[in-house]
């Protein structure tokens, strides 16, 4: 065990921590921690130790960092004014210093194919790094805070024993999340792009995004002011781009001179200089934990987030924020570290979804560069999905409505009440209401429920309304109360309610979504078990491997070539009744493990004969039935397909095989790919997010210029005008909002004060075509307020 007398363990001096040869010692946890160990001079570590002080003067705080004090990496640093706040009631002197150093700007510039697009009102303030890192430490020593340089922090181990609380702000190379992290459990991801932090002698005038298309690739600055003089600039590039280039055989003063003859326009031909820069790959980290005992971690130790969203210092400001307040406030310290766990990781969860956007926006960026000029600087700006449609009119509504005319919005239509054509059948918007099982049937019969629930989402003013998925055969259910349209009854039934639709809710199309459950079927109803099997009254079950979905799960037979011709016809079948009950579409699910979906997969197909085995051979049994039910459909009627475009599992379907699924139905005639992601295999790991499956539609969009359906967890309307207008997808599916609020796309309307053409009122709900007075809400108070 460490003593606390005589030498002090410190850690490798690469940063590599030492093999753990003692464990942290419980600390005492009870009370409010007196000594205070800070890994780290960056700024989220300074400014937790001024904020540790100034809330408690007799707490006596170290802070170590192995560099000099005026070593520092990359040159600007930006705050959002919500930061600034934060810092403003927490601590008056900083903030005045800061205020001091800021410089400010309103616009973004956007130069692309020699055309320069400016958006206003988006109020950055930044300041050098160095100056930033100056005033911390001038208001450290202030305070009497023990600021050690050019010096390694102990051993964390040793560091847990002797002090009451040890942060840990050591930085995206965290020695400390490596000693422990088997209990941080780490998960360090790497990405596509080259990047590197330089700087030039002269201040942009906005944010400026520059797009170079080189003889090896599309490559990117960004750039901002930091000083009057001054300003920040960071070159970007995929991995092969890069290495095309030859950027890996040059010195780093022939790297940055090669960077500044690339983006001479941009620089106005000045140079640029670099301050100990190198390429390097941007690193997304996430912790399952960030504290053990009275260890915690804090900024990039914790978490990070790519700098095309600017947000690193910001979260390490905030999270030493948090981390102060939650100390203050809390009775123990163990209450304090998790509740500060507690009320960042949404935050930083959030946060990061929006810089994994952006960074994939960017990584991606040549599927972007045919656009047209402002729809093309409109996608870049709404990338994060942090800046939308509403925002950005609010910001800057000349440069929105400019977006808005090229795209072909007519004066006070917003992008969702566009109309849009497939074959035959136009949307008067471009609202969907996406296909949703409600296990209501009896013996696969819709009934009265399906009537009220369907005839009141078409009445709620969405272009497109879709049943759920309808089942070819009394075997092809999920549940004994799946629907079906392998009757005669079941057609009548279902014409029952497309006629309800185009009678009372004209201008709204209905489709019909075909499946066949597959693996999946014999289930219990959702809310009794969702993929159980059930406890009695099974029917046998098919697939395209003897696979089962869980082991609890009943094992399909693997469909012989006999039985995969019966159900080719079951599909055709249902299509012919599905002409009679007057659809307007039809949608073939080859989605979500299903039994198509179960031939796309290779987690799912292991069959050695033609129906398995590479892409185009998973893709054969799909595509038969999709040209027989394209043979019997009508003509001038849409037919679209719905896809798993991951299976969120190691093995499975990646993103370019979607792209090439999409590209083999659209070549057999389906005229748009409704794209989800997942429910493929139960061990499956998908990322959620605000509409996170809406990325592989937008790829699939660029690559091959089909029009595509995004769904999942779109919620808002503006997030349906932020993804049309971007050239994101044609069209925008939603479930759970429909059923939260049936009238979803009539009140949209409303909120949006749009009464035209792209939605309709029926005549006896026009009494609420105005949106509702509500009362007043107060903002909350500042979160950490100190006197000075």
């Amino acid at each position: 065990m460490f003593s606390t007398e005589g030498t002090v363990p410190t850690q490798g001096a690469r940063g590599t921590a030492r093999p753990a040869t003692t464990s942290p010692q419980p600390p005492d946890m009870s009370g409010h921690p007196l000594q205070v160990a800070i890994i780290g001079g960056g700024p989220g570590g300074l400014y937790a130790a001024a904020l540790l002080k100034r809330l408690d003067p007799n707490r006596e705080i170290t802070v170590w960092e192995r560099n000099a004090p005026d070593d520092t990496f990359g040159f600007g640093v930006v705050l959002s004014d919500e930061t600034l706040g934060g810092i403003e009631h927490a601590d008056p002197v900083v903030y005045e210093a800061l205020q001091k150093h800021f410089i400010r700007w309103d616009d973004i510039d956007i130069a692309h194919r020699g055309t320069r697009h400016t958006s206003s009102g988006h109020g950055f303030a930044a300041l050098e790094r160095k100056r930033l890192l100056e005033i911390l430490h001038d208001r450290c020593r202030a305070l009497g805070i023990d600021l050690r340089f050019r010096t390694e922090a102990p051993y964390p181990a040793w560091l847990a024993e002797t002090y009451d609380l040890v942060v840990a702000a050591d930085g995206v190379n965290s020695t400390t999340r490596e000693c422990y992290a088997h209990v941080f459990r780490p998960h360090v991801a790497t990405h596509h792009c080259r990047y590197i932090w330089l700087a030039a002698d002269f201040a942009f005038d906005a944010f400026r995004f520059e797009i170079a298309e080189t003889e090896h690739g599309v490559m990117q600055l960004h750039g901002y002011p930091y000083a009057p003089d001054a300003s920040t600039v960071i070159v970007e590039m995929r991995e092969e781009v890069w290495q095309s280039a030859g950027f890996a055989e040059l010195d780093p003063q022939e790297s940055v001179e090669r960077c500044a003859k690339i983006f001479a326009d941009a620089l106005g031909g000045r140079p640029l200089r670099s301050n100990k820069s190198a390429w390097t790959t941007f690193r997304t980290v996430v912790n399952e934990r960030w504290s053990h005992g009275n260890v915690v971690l804090l900024g990039d130790a914790a978490h990070t987030a790519h700098f095309s969203i600017g947000s690193g210092t910001k979260l390490a400001v905030e999270d030493a924020l948090a981390l102060a307040a939650c100390l203050e406030e809390q009775p123990s310290i163990e209450g304090a570290l998790e509740a500060y766990e507690q009320e960042r990781r949404p935050v930083v969860a959030s946060t990061q979804r929006a810089a994994r956007a952006s960074l994939a926006w960017f990584e991606n960026i040549a599927l972007y560069l045919d656009q047209p000029p402002r729809q093309f600087a409109f996608n870049l700006l709404t990338r994060s999905r942090r800046v939308t449609h509403d925002n950005l009119r609010l910001r800057d509504a000349h440069f929105t409505e400019s977006v808005e005319r090229a795209f072909g919005c007519p004066p006070g239509t917003p992008p969702m009440f566009t109309p849009f054509r497939l074959r035959g059948l136009t949307l008067r918007n471009r609202v969907v209401v996406s296909p949703m099982d409600m296990y209501s049937a009896v013996d696969g019969d819709p009934g009265d429920f399906h009537l009220v629930h369907l005839g009141a989402r078409a009445l709620g003013g969405a272009g497109l309304v879709m049943t759920e998925m309808v089942c070819v055969s009394p075997e092809g259910r999920i549940t004994p109360g799946c629907t079906g349209l392998y009757t005669g009854r079941q057609a009548e039934a279902w014409k029952r309610i497309t006629d309800f639709v185009h009678a009372q809710a004209p201008g709204t199309a209905i489709g019909v979504q075909l499946g066949h459950s597959g693996r999946k079927g014999s289930t219990k109803l959702m809310w009794e078990g969702m993929d159980e099997p059930l406890e009695d009254g099974n029917w046998p079950l098919v697939a395209a491997s003897s696979l089962p979905y869980k082991p609890e799960s009943q094992t399909p037979r693997e469909l012989t070539r006999a039985q995969l011709t019966d159900i080719r016809e079951q599909f055709s079948a249902a299509a012919r009744r599905a002409v009679r009950a007057g659809f307007d579409l039809l949608e073939l699910h080859c989605a979500h493990g299903y039994l198509l979906s179960g031939f796309l997969s290779p987690l799912t197909n292991l069959r050695t004969d033609a129906y398995g085995g590479t892409l185009a051979e998973r893709l054969r049994f799909p595509l038969e039935v999709f040209d027989a039910v394209r043979e019997v459909w009508p003509e001038d009627r849409p037919m679209t397909v719905r896809i798993s475009a991951t299976d969120w599992a190691e093995g499975g379907t990646t993103g370019e095989e979607a792209v090439e699924i999409a590209r083999a139905f659209a070549a057999h005639g389906a005229d748009a790919i409704d794209v989800s992601t997942g429910q493929v295999v139960a061990e499956e790991r998908p990322e959620f997010g605000r509409s996170y499956h809406t990325p592989y539609a937008d790829r699939i969009r660029h690559e091959t210029g089909i029009p595509v359906i995004a769904v999942g967890a779109i919620s808002s309307w503006d997030d349906v005008n932020s993804l049309i207008l971007a050239g994101r997808t044609d069209l925008c599916a939603l479930a759970r909002p429909h059923l939260y609020d049936p009238h979803w796309t009539l009140h949209a309307a409303a909120e949006q004060g749009y009464d035209g053409p792209g939605v309709g009122w029926p005549a006896a709900y026009r009494a609420g075509s105005r949106r509702p007075q509500t009362g007043r809400t107060d903002a909350p108070k500042p979160r950490l307020t100190l006197g000075t």
